[in-house]
This record gives C-alpha cells, sequence and structure tokens, in this order.
C-alpha cells in the first residue's frame, strides 16, 4: 500500500509540473498512430513505410492493455482506430469531436471517454515516453554493422562414444 501511495504522489507531481493531462487507456497512442498514418500517405519511398510501422508500433500500447485486462484486444483496438479517424476527420464544433478523448475502458471491456471518466495521464510523462521510443527507434535504425559469430570448433574426443 505504501509503493500505491508513493505513485500517486508521484503522478500528481508531474501533473503539477506539466500543468497538463491526456486522456489514459491508450487514447494518445492511438490518435498518433491515426495521424501518422494519415501524414505518411503525404511522402514518398521508405520514410513512408517507416512512418507507418513506427505509427503502428504504438498501438502496441493499447493492445497489451487489453490483453492484460484479458479482453478482445482485436475488437477493441479496431473500434478505438475508428473513433479516431472519425475525431480526426471531425470539424471542431462536430459531435464526433469528443471521440478523440475515447480509451480503453477495462473494466467493462468497451470504449468510453477516458476525460470524463478520469482516467487521465501526466502529459509530461506521455511525451517523456514517445521520446524515449522514438530515440531508441532512430538508434536501432541506425545501427549498420552485422556481428557474426563463428562457433567453436570443438576438438575432437579421442574417447568420445557413439
Amino acid at each position: 500500500m505504501e509503493r500505491s501511495f508513493h505513485d500517486s504522489l508521484c503522478a500528481v507531481k508531474r501533473v503539477m509540473e506539466s500543468g497538463s493531462v491526456v486522456p489514459g487507456g491508450g487514447a494518445v497512442e492511438t490518435a498518433l498512430d491515426m495521424y501518422l498514418e494519415s501524414f505518411a500517405t503525404t511522402l514518398g519511398s521508405r520514410e513512408q513505410l517507416a512512418i507507418v510501422e513506427f505509427a503502428n508500433s504504438l498501438l502496441s500500447i493499447p493492445k497489451q492493455l487489453a490483453v492484460n485486462a484479458a479482453k478482445d484486444s482485436i475488437e477493441l483496438i479496431a473500434k478505438l482506430r475508428a473513433y479516431h479517424a472519425a475525431a480526426q476527420k471531425a470539424s471542431a464544433d462536430s459531435p464526433r469531436s469528443h471521440l478523440k478523448n475515447y480509451g480503453l475502458d477495462l473494466h467493462e471491456g468497451k470504449l468510453r471517454d477516458n476525460v470524463s471518466a478520469g482516467v487521465l495521464e501526466p502529459a509530461m510523462s506521455k511525451i517523456k515516453m514517445l521520446k524515449s521510443a522514438t530515440e531508441a527507434a532512430i538508434n536501432i535504425l541506425r545501427i549498420d554493422d552485422m556481428i557474426k559469430l563463428i562457433p567453436e570448433q570443438q576438438p575432437e574426443d579421442p574417447h568420445a562414444h557413439m
């Protein structure tokens, strides 16, 4: 219980430091996935493929949340993507624009407006997480060396039995 209390205080501290929150439950990752996939279609060559793969990797967060809660991740993520696609196509005053706040409700196994439900994350934590993931992906892509291990030759054992 002490650990939970400490974690709660740290979350409050991060919110106070950043001054802003974002919806939880995979809403940010899904919105970024949809935006980046749309942006990638404006590019050509390998950049497009890299951006699409990075966008898809962002969905691993809501997928894993659903799997960990023993929910149907395929159905939930498909609905979540549809909601966020509709929100991004909608104008700011459209009734569909609030769909951008939708994320996973893992207790009920459905989607909900996580801002209204109070499921929020500190924006600073989300930004740091995305920067770290991006830097890790870039560092992996920069590796251009290949290490090849040659198996050791075992000396023949004169006493080996077959």
